[in-house]
């Protein structure tokens, strides 16, 4: 429980530092001189150097253990944020978030880790729902408790402030973490060859694109288009804008946590996740479709896109039974590569959208946007419909054809 209760912290860190910029931006925009697109840029740069960050991630956990590991990232991530905290323009704010955001690498890769290792596979989806749910009120600290501190305190003495809570986490870790035993590699193989061994697992090549859109679609609308959403197409002010986040983060820490309990209902990772994506996915061409002149159906989409769309401890519980104990770190670490990686080109591409469609009726620019993901999330859950439920199963589509055929043979 303790070791759960200090990951949790970090993990919280990790959050609300993925969507702050949601909130501060204007603030922080108007004091260094940067454009919306600039802020979208800082965003997809946190991700890019989250998901470069899940290399040595995987490497340090599976050699050294997730106490040193989570230890010295989340000092890097506390030097990050006293640096935005002291930035003055743009290469300052990029050059921090970067750092912020590598440091933030293992934050829930450590506790993961420690899940598959301590606790048998059929617990794992559980386990990291609860972290991932409770963890999630880094979301809703960075929704309207930030929007009100951001109005009494400015954003600089709370990045200040975030630093100094990053640092006390390391220190917790550092002291209160006990490592699992290490496990020998059965192959001795080079550390970054695991990395080729879990890419090479045929098992996870449909699961991959999923993967790599269901969390990037829901986590670029929560960090960057949620607010200038409302604010433009809706007529918003700060408050609602921040209430409205408020909404979206609330429901994704619902669903993460809900997810947990119903794959034990379930009784199937695959099944529970397929559906989630799917109703993700329907959620955000509706939302599309709306129009402005429907707030309050707005508001209730983008909950439902974030209770449903957080599926990504139920994908990690899927691709986990397909990974070997010894490459655990590197394999978990890899698969969130691809979670990451997918947020930081989802994030970039659709600034790059945004700049580009600078004049464009705000209804119609959402509306295509919302419209983009959604058909890119329908059509990854598709190729996902492919994916073997477990080691030995075979695919679905196939074993589908072979009942149909063996009930053919029995009527004839």
């Amino acid at each position: 429980m303790t070791a759960f209760l200090v990951l949790l912290l970090a993990y919280t860190i990790s959050q609300f530092d993925r969507g702050f910029l949601a909130v501060v931006g204007p603030e922080l925009g108007r004091d260094l001189g940067l454009a919306p697109s600039d802020l979208a840029l800082l965003s997809a740069g946190w991700f890019a150097a989250f998901a470069a960050g899940q290399v040595p991630t995987g490497l340090c956990l599976d050699r050294y253990g997730p106490r040193r590991t989570v230890t010295a990232f989340l000092v890097l991530a506390a030097l990050g944020a006293a640096w935005l905290g002291a930035a003055r323009g743009f290469p300052d704010a990029a050059a921090a978030m970067a750092l912020i955001g590598f440091g933030c690498a293992p934050a829930l890769m450590g506790a993961l880790y420690l899940f598959g290792r301590l606790y048998p596979p059929d617990r794992f989806a559980m386990l990291s729902s609860l972290m991932i749910g409770f963890g999630t009120a880094g979301d809703l600290l960075g929704a309207t408790p930030l929007a009100l501190a951001t109005g009494l305190l400015g954003w600089r003495p709370i990045l200040l402030g975030l630093a100094g809570l990053t640092l006390g986490s390391a220190l917790l870790i550092l002291g209160l973490i006990r490592d699992p035993p290490r496990l020998p590699d059965p192959k001795r193989a080079p550390l970054l060859q695991g990395f080729v061994a879990v890419a090479r697992t045929r098992a996870l090549w449909p699961i991959l694109p999923v993967v790599f859109v269901s969390y990037a679609v829901v986590i670029a609308t929560r960090s960057l288009w949620v607010g200038p959403y409302l604010g433009s197409v809706h007529g918003f002010d700060a408050l609602a804008r921040g209430n409205g986040t408020l909404a979206m983060s609330a429901a994704m820490a619902a669903g993460a946590i809900g997810y947990g309990p119903l794959e034990r209902l379930v009784r199937d990772p695959k099944r529970t996740a397929f559906a989630g994506c799917l109703v993700t996915g329907l959620a955000f061409v509706a939302l599309a479709l709306a129009g402005p002149g429907a707030p309050g159906p707005a508001v209730g989409l983008l909950a439902v896109i974030g209770a449903a769309g957080l599926s990504y401890a139920v994908l990690m519980a899927h691709a986990r039974r397909f990974l070997p104990a010894h490459l655990l770190g590197r394999g978990v670490a890899f698969m969130n590569i691809v979670f990451m990686g997918g947020a930081s080109a989802v994030q970039a591409l659709s600034a790059l959208v945004v700049r580009g469609s600078a004049g464009l009726d705000p209804g119609l620019l959402y509306g295509r946007l919302f419209l983009a993901f959604g058909l890119a999330l329908l059509a990854a859950t598709a190729v996902y419909g492919l994916a073997p439920r477990a080691p030995g199963a075979e695919p679905d589509a196939p074993r589908a054809r072979d009942r149909s055929a063996a009930a053919s043979l029995r009527k004839g």
